[in-house]
């Protein structure tokens, strides 16, 4: 820049730290198309803030394709004044998926590693827990407020059928929501990513033992920011957006 503009660098770092401008960083965004996005967003947290009475409320949802990575070259571990250095390449030994459900008031996660990604295996994690018991039996009378689960017809049949659950879909785009998300956002970066895996058997074995570590002292998330701040931000951002769209030509 300041060879193009004939200024000095420092010149051109004053301007930068005047008016905020930080060109060496980029963040990513996606705004979500969906048209009950206010609706959705109302419901959601006002679950999470003013949840009913007598109800158990889990965020359910699903993640596909987790890899088991291992790395080319065994791994350099932590020493006094270097960290641990792995190569940047890694060989893959197939994947899993997971079905998992999040009780919102104790944290504790509910969860299967099934073979096959399909509706009935999603089924049958909404109607048994970890240890094969019924999902919330501790708690037989009380409704479930189920997040974000399939939308397949084999799993709206098995909802219709159960007029104890009420399902509560995230918005399109807006899997922030859904606190199960955020854990697995957790799981991924201390488990998955950080371990050596050199198959789908250690990789799930692995899960397992995150998920007891985490179970046996749970600490639950604390829902702070409320429907009108989300959407006075989003609606913040908006316009902010649009002049900026406005303002990029192409040549």
């Amino acid at each position: 820049m300041a060879r193009a503009t004939g200024l000095s660098r420092m010149t051109i770092s004053r301007i930068w730290r005047a008016f905020g401008l930080q060109p060496h960083r980029m963040e990513t965004f996606k705004l979500s198309p969906d048209p009950l996005l206010i609706e959705k967003v109302r419901d959601i947290v006002g679950l999470y803030m003013n949840p009913p009475e007598h109800a158990v409320v889990l965020c359910v949802d699903e993640k596909a394709r987790i890899q088991a990575l291992d790395r080319t070259q065994p791994l350099r571990p932590v020493r006094p004044g270097q960290a641990e250095r792995r190569t940047h390449d890694y060989t893959r030994h197939g994947t899993t998926s997971w079905f998992a459900a999040l009780d919102v008031k104790t944290s504790r996660v509910l969860g299967q590693l099934p073979r096959r990604h399909r509706s009935l295996e999603f089924r049958e994690v909404l109607g048994r827990d970890r240890r094969g018991r019924p999902l919330g039996a501790r708690h037989p009378g009380h409704p479930r407020q189920l997040l974000g689960p399939s939308k397949t017809a084999l799993i709206r049949r098995w909802m219709a059928k159960r007029p104890r659950f009420h399902v509560h879909f995230t918005p399109t785009y807006g899997s922030w929501l859904n606190l199960v998300e955020r854990w697995f956002a957790e799981l991924t970066n201390k488990q998955v990513r950080r371990g050596v895996h050199r198959s789908v058997t250690e990789l799930e074995t692995a899960i397992r033992i995150f998920i007891d570590a985490h179970n046996a002292d749970p600490k639950p998330f604390v829902w702070t920011k409320t429907a009108d701040e989300i959407l006075a931000s989003i609606a913040r951002f908006c316009p902010a957006q649009n002049r900026r769209s406005s303002r990029t030509t192409y040549g």
